[in-house]
């Protein structure tokens, strides 16, 4: 049985897993939609890693990052629960020797993460505007019925690139409609695009910050070949991006609780891979205890048999996790 430490990544739009070992080696890991249900997303990755295994895994730390971590991290038994930046930047620093600039796109948000000598010093995150994430380039890949593992190998073909509106995603879709109507090419769109949405990126996350090399790109984007391209281009610098591109906020997560496990030695929270097996409800109830009426979550273990609008303080059964209050009058963490 192979020693192991366990990242769970869980984003608006995928949710990543990873395993690695003792040395901090990448072992494997695997990638799914979330498809607005986290927890289902969760229990599927930890049926498809052991699904792929080679060995049986003795888990022996696990960490959560994401959108989604404290969720992730009540339902496994996480023993780190730390956010994207920490996660990716651990990960890139751990991987990619000499990296001093990471470029992370998501499905939904932007980041950009400074280091130096290893240590994070700066970052910035775009969590308002939606251009340049994966899911608007996906979005307008299918509105020019382009499929978009073909959008990278297709924007290399352009030879004039048109110049497209990249401030927001709004005028970007709408300069972007209008050089369509025009006849521009399609490569010339999708590169222009991509150039567009680099311009976007580094005037909004990028200002004020020195960009030195090594720059790695991680996230679903990296995938996007024009994307790379045109950041290469933009940066005057070669552009890394890592094997594991799309799940190294999970292998950071990985080797995060493997540092914490090393460092403390404590027996880990992790609840065992029948998780991935078990049944979890989500029941929202409304806090009348003041004039906020905060909505309130609560995850419990088994089937929901609280009537329908029962309050807070009657829900029965297996309760693992409670949060949305602003007080913490009935948070519950495990």
């Amino acid at each position: 049985m192979q020693n192991a430490y366990l990242g769970i990544d869980v984003g608006s739009v995928t949710t990543k897993l990873a395993l690695v070992d003792e040395k901090g080696k990448y072992i494997d890991s695997t990638m799914l939609r979330t498809a607005g249900k986290p927890v289902v997303a969760v229990q599927a990755g930890m049926r498809k890693l052991m699904e792929q295994k080679k060995d049986d895994y003795n888990v022996l730390g696990v960490g959560t990052t994401g959108s989604g971590r404290n969720l992730a991290g009540a339902l496994v038994g996480a023993d780190v629960i730390k956010n994207e930046i920490t996660a990716h930047a651990v990960a890139a620093s751990t991987y990619i020797e000499g990296v001093q600039t990471i470029l992370e796109i998501g499905g939904q948000d932007s980041k950009i993460i400074i280091l130096r000598d290893g240590i994070v010093t700066d970052f910035a995150m775009n969590t308002v505007c939606a251009a340049g994430t994966g899911s608007f380039l996906d979005q307008q890949a299918t509105r020019m019925n382009v499929p978009i593992q073909d959008f990278g190998p297709t924007a290399l073909k352009s030879t004039n690139p048109a110049r497209i509106a990249g401030r927001c995603g709004v005028f970007a879709e709408s300069d972007l409609i209008h050089k369509q109507q025009l006849g521009y090419p399609i490569e010339d769109l999708l590169y222009g695009l991509c150039q567009a949405l680099v311009r976007n990126y580094l005037s909004n996350l990028a200002l004020g910050k020195e960009l030195l090399p090594k720059v790695v790109f991680q996230g679903g984007v990296a995938t996007n070949i024009g994307m790379v391209k045109a950041f290469g281009e933009a940066l005057q610098t070669e552009i890394v991006v890592p094997e594991n591109h799309q799940t190294m906020g999970a292998i950071g997560a990985a080797l995060l609780a493997m540092e914490n496990h090393q460092y403390t030695e404590n027996k880990t929270l992790f609840k065992g891979w029948e998780v991935g097996e078990l049944q979890f409800t989500a029941i929202t109830s409304t806090c009348n205890g003041c004039s906020n009426n905060c909505e309130v979550v609560t995850i419990i273990q088994g089937e929901n048999t609280n009537p329908q609008g029962c309050p807070i303080k009657d829900i029965k059964g297996d309760i693992i996790a409670r949060w949305g209050g602003t007080c913490g009058r009935w948070e519950v963490t495990h």
